[in-house]
């Protein structure tokens, strides 16, 4: 589980350090307070995109860190162990700097984003306060149908063996077009890899040659002006050196020179010389390493328009030549190792066409099983939800061509009222509606995760009253089995929690900070009245946040 969050510098937080445990932890402020920059810190260590605008403004760059406790994820210690890394703890952290550079760290070691998002998959899931719209989304469904079930490595599998078929069958169609045409096209990418093996471009050599030619165009021009601009600096006459000795030296023959402005003056002049110092130094050796040498800027020009001409003949950017270069070796060797072989690639078509058909008849009937759990689960956590009228069911059925995710078209049907026909989710549900069939998928979804750490941001959006309370209810219970976190507006969501973050914007001058504490019970009674009430707290508000949190915090009977 999450145990530690470390933010400097992000966004309108300049420092903040979160200690968290397990159970439900709600975190509440006020709209704008800078809920989300928790949720947004804790996704850049789990190797969501990064941009300069993450940077708190002024500064030079982000640093986040989350400290996950992996004792119970096998997984995760095996992901670690795997890459040879420590597994006791593990540590994630990312720096993003002014300028949108990225970098980042697992147990002090560095990592890809990618590396990032992989374990980050083993340690915690975001549900995130849209997951109602992408309900609306057919692909959504079948997805969630696979997560669910746990046949996400299976639809992996079958996407592979689809796309080799595919890709054999595209083959297949091509070379039986072709026919005589394959061997003078053999010819010409003979021809054309042969001309790219002369002109042997190296990758990354044409930024080195470009580099290497402004250097040398410019080369008498930057020795002349180093040259006059180090003068500037030391020349015995009129130098700014020498003028600034002189500046030191009457100043410090007068009377009183060691205290007051005097003094400071004195230091100051004092660091002007060495900056001046400095820079000439730094002048006089650039100065001594720029060399003309014209010879090698013509064979440098001559290089870059050899490589510039070629890649307008084949109509490419220079840039892209090494690529093309490989693509075309690649189609060379392909054609010379048998690849028109018509009858072989004939019978690979048919093996993969029956391995996919076998792979996605074996993946419909788990889905099918599947659907019917799932409808179930999410009927009956709908009744939780003031939603007890309303059947819910998962409908599977067949698909009219082949696609990389199966034959199945999965679609989620509801019916609001007794006695009506289920009908498609996008076609029935309301807002309001919507927002519980998505809470209710995610808590069964929640109920079935390996991944013990949650976070659910404003997925009770659109729920009050009472429903919120039993929203509560489910999210307390996820919570005793691991660690929930959920950012919300309800406090009948935030009563029910073990512990409670409040966050909280300030302004302070000309800048911005928000602050996030760890309440205790008179700071909840407290948030929760206002949560309830607003601005003013009357006794009667104070009185109802006590009781809603005594009552939500006593074990049920």
């Amino acid at each position: 589980m999450l145990t530690q969050l470390a933010i400097q510098d992000f966004a309108i937080v300049d420092h903040l350090e979160l200690d968290l445990t397990g159970g439900m932890t709600a975190i509440t402020g006020e709209t704008g307070a800078g809920k989300s920059i928790l949720l947004g810190a804790l996704g850049l260590c789990l190797g969501e995109r990064a941009d300069a605008g993450s940077v708190r403004h002024g500064r030079e760059r982000t640093d986040l860190s989350a400290r996950f406790d992996i004792q119970h994820l096998p997984a995760a210690v095996e992901w670690l162990s795997a890459r040879e890394l420590p597994a006791d703890e593990c540590l994630l952290r990312r720096v993003v700097t002014a300028n949108g550079r990225s970098k980042a760290w697992i147990n002090g070691q560095p990592a890809t984003i990618s590396d990032l998002k992989s374990l980050g998959e083993q340690l915690i899931q975001i549900h995130g306060q849209h997951a109602h719209h992408a309900l609306m989304r057919e692909e959504t469904h079948l997805a969630l149908l696979d997560d669910y079930a746990s046949l996400n490595d299976a639809t992996a599998q079958l996407a592979i063996t689809f796309r080799e078929w595919r890709h054999a069958r595209r083959q297949l169609k091509k070379l039986s077009e072709e026919g005589s045409e394959v061997e003078a096209k053999r010819q010409l990418l003979r021809y054309q890899v042969e001309e790219l093996d002369q002109l042997g471009l190296a990758e990354g050599e044409l930024a080195t040659l470009e580099e290497e030619q402004h250097t040398l165009a410019h080369a008498e021009e930057t020795l002349r002006e180093t040259q006059f601009a180090a003068d500037c600096c030391a020349s015995d006459e009129g130098g700014a050196l020498s003028l600034l000795n002189q500046a030191s030296a009457h100043l410090s023959a007068l009377p009183g020179s060691d205290k007051g402005t005097l003094a400071n003056t004195l230091a100051m002049l004092s660091d002007a010389r060495i900056q001046v110092e400095e820079a000439s130094s730094e002048l006089n050796r650039l100065a001594s390493t720029t060399e003309l040498d014209p010879e090698r800027l013509a064979w440098v020009e001559e290089r870059m328009t050899d490589v510039h001409r070629i890649a307008r003949k084949h109509h490419v950017a220079p840039d892209e030549l090494c690529a093309l270069h490989a693509d075309l070796q690649r189609e060379v060797a392909q054609l010379e190792e048998g690849g028109n072989d018509l009858e072989a690639l004939s019978a690979q078509v048919v093996e993969l066409r029956e391995s996919y058909h076998q792979e996605a008849k074996k993946l419909s009937e788990s889905r099918q099983k599947a659907a019917l759990r799932l409808g179930k689960e999410v009927q009956q956590q709908l009744g939780f939800l003031a939603m007890g009228k309303a059947r819910f069911e998962v409908e599977v059925t067949a698909k009219e061509a082949p696609s990389p995710e199966g034959l199945d078209r999965v679609q989620f049907l509801i019916s609001a009222n007794p006695g009506q026909p289920a009908r498609p989710l996008t076609k029935v549900a309301s807002g309001g509606e919507l927002s519980r069939i998505s809470l209710a998928i995610q808590v069964v979804a929640a109920t079935h995760s390996t991944v013990p750490s949650l976070v659910f941001d404003e997925v009770d959006v659109g729920i009050s009253g009472a429903t919120a309370e039993i929203v509560g209810q489910l999210l307390r219970k996820l919570g005793e089995n691991g660690q929930v976190m959920t950012v919300t507006h309800l406090p009948q969501v935030a009563a029910q929690a073990h512990q409670h973050l409040h966050i909280e914007k300030q302004a302070k001058r000309d800048t911005t900070l928000t602050q996030m504490a760890l309440l205790d019970e008179q700071g909840r009674i407290s948030e929760l009245a206002r949560m309830l009430g607003g601005v003013t707290l009357s006794d009667q508000t104070l009185a109802h946040a006590r009781e809603m949190l005594h009552a939500s915090q006593r074990p049920p009977h």
